[in-house]
C-alpha cells in the first residue's frame, strides 16, 4: 500500500480513543474565545506560546492556564461540540474522555452542572455516531483527599456515563499508598480504574499503580521499558498501556526515559513494546496543545515501521481495551474488522 493510499485508510477506519483529556483539545482560536468571554484579552499568538512547552513542568503550567477560562458549563459544552466534531471527522466512533474534575472542585466550579451540559453534549455527539465515555480525574498535587473527593464525584455520577476515575498530573507528588483510598472509594462504587504512570516517572511508578492501585489500563507507562521484569508482567496481564507519542515528545517525557536530549519519534519505545507482546493502544492526550490527531498517531507508528497489518492491530486493540460491556465491544470489534479487511488492512 502505497503511503497516501496508508494515510487514507487509517483515517476511513472506524477508530477509538481512550486517553483523550477534554481540556487539552482546546484549539488556539477557541481559546481567545472563551477569554474574551471572561474579559481576559488573548491573542492566538498568546496560545500558541502557551502550548510551546519544552517540559513537563512547563506543560502542566500550560495546562492550568488554559482551564483557568473554563469556569461555566456553557464553556465546557462549547469546547465539548468542537471536540466531538473534530472526532468524527477522523472517523472515531468511540471515546473515552478524561475530565479534570478535580481541577473543577478545587476552584469551586458547580461539578454537577458542568457535566450535565457535557452530557447533552455527549447526547448529541451519539446521535452522529460517536459514543463517549467520562473518566474523571484528579491531580496527584492536589493531595489525598482531593482525590477521595473527585472519586465520590465520580460514583455519584456514574449512572450519567462516567465510566472510570484516574489519577494524572504530577506523578512524583504523592505515593501510590496516599490514593489508595480514593481507588477504594471507586472500585467499590464499580468504576474502571487507570493512572498515568511511567510518563516521567521510572518503572517503580508503573508498578506501584498496577500492585497497588489495581490500575486497569496505565497512561503513558514509558518507565516500564527500564524494567524487562515489569514488561513481562504486563506483557503476561495484558494490562494496556496507553501511548501518546507526540505528547511524549512534546512534553520532554521521551527526553526523561531516554536519558536526555536527542528524544525523537523513531526512538519511541512503542514499537518494541508492541513487539515484546504488550497491549498497546495510541492516543493523543491533548491534541490541540500538541498540534495532532489520532490519524497523526497512526502516521507517526507507520513512520515507526509498523506495518499496515500492524497498524490495524494497533487499532483493534483500543477498542478491545475499552471500557466497555463485551457485548458492546463485540460489535465495535466485528465492525472495524469488517471495515479494515475491506480497506486492505488485514
Amino acid at each position: 500500500m502505497t503511503a497516501p493510499g496508508l494515510l487514507r485508510a487509517l483515517r476511513a477506519i472506524p477508530k477509538a480513543e481512550l486517553h483523550l483529556h477534554l481540556e487539552g483539545s482546546i484549539a488556539p482560536e477557541t481559546v481567545v474565545r472563551l477569554a474574551a468571554r471572561h474579559g481576559v484579552a488573548v491573542s492566538p499568538e498568546d496560545v500558541a506560546a502557551r502550548y510551546r512547552s519544552t517540559d513537563f513542568l512547563g506543560f502542566l503550567d500550560s495546562y492550568k492556564w488554559v482551564t483557568s477560562f473554563l469556569r461555566l458549563p456553557d464553556d465546557y459544552r462549547l469546547i465539548a461540540g468542537e471536540l466531538f466534531r473534530h472526532l468524527r471527522k477522523q472517523n472515531v466512533v468511540y471515546a473515552e474522555v478524561t475530565l479534570s474534575a478535580g481541577v473543577m472542585l478545587r476552584r469551586n466550579q458547580n461539578l454537577a452542572e458542568n457535566f450535565f451540559a457535557l452530557r447533552e453534549a455527549s447526547k448529541e455527539a451519539a446521535a452522529e455516531g460517536l459514543r463517549v465515555q467520562w473518566i474523571f480525574d484528579t491531580a496527584r498535587q492536589f493531595g489525598p483527599e482531593a482525590a477521595v473527593e473527585t472519586a465520590n464525584w465520580a460514583a455519584r455520577l456514574a449512572p450519567e456515563g462516567v465510566v472510570a476515575f484516574g489519577v494524572g498530573g504530577d506523578e512524583l507528588a504523592l505515593s501510590a499508598r496516599e490514593l489508595l483510598p480514593a481507588f477504594e472509594c471507586a472500585r467499590d462504587a464499580g468504576l474502571r480504574l487507570l493512572a498515568h504512570a511511567g510518563e516521567i516517572g521510572g518503572p517503580e511508578i508503573v508498578r506501584e499503580a498496577v500492585e497497588v492501585l489495581g490500575a486497569e489500563r496505565i497512561g503513558h507507562g514509558l518507565g516500564a521499558l527500564h524494567d524487562p521484569a515489569l514488561l513481562d508482567l504486563l506483557a503476561e496481564r495484558g494490562l494496556p498501556l496507553e501511548i501518546c507519542p507526540t505528547s511524549n515528545l512534546r512534553t520532554g517525557a521521551l527526553a526523561r526515559q531516554l536519558g536526555g536530549e536527542g528524544a525523537r519519534l523513531d526512538r519511541h519505545p512503542l514499537k518494541a513494546f508492541f513487539d515484546r507482546g504488550l497491549r498497546v493502544t495510541l492516543s493523543t492526550d491533548d491534541p490541540a496543545m500538541f498540534e495532532t490527531d489520532l490519524v497523526a498517531e497512526y502516521g507517526a507508528a507507520a513512520e515507526m515501521g509498523f506495518s499496515s497489518a500492524e497498524l490495524a492491530r494497533l487499532a483493534e486493540m483500543s477498542f478491545a481495551s475499552a471500557f466497555l460491556p463485551e457485548a458492546d465491544r463485540e460489535s465495535y470489534l466485528a465492525s472495524f474488522h469488517e471495515r479494515a479487511a475491506a480497506l486492505g488492512l488485514l
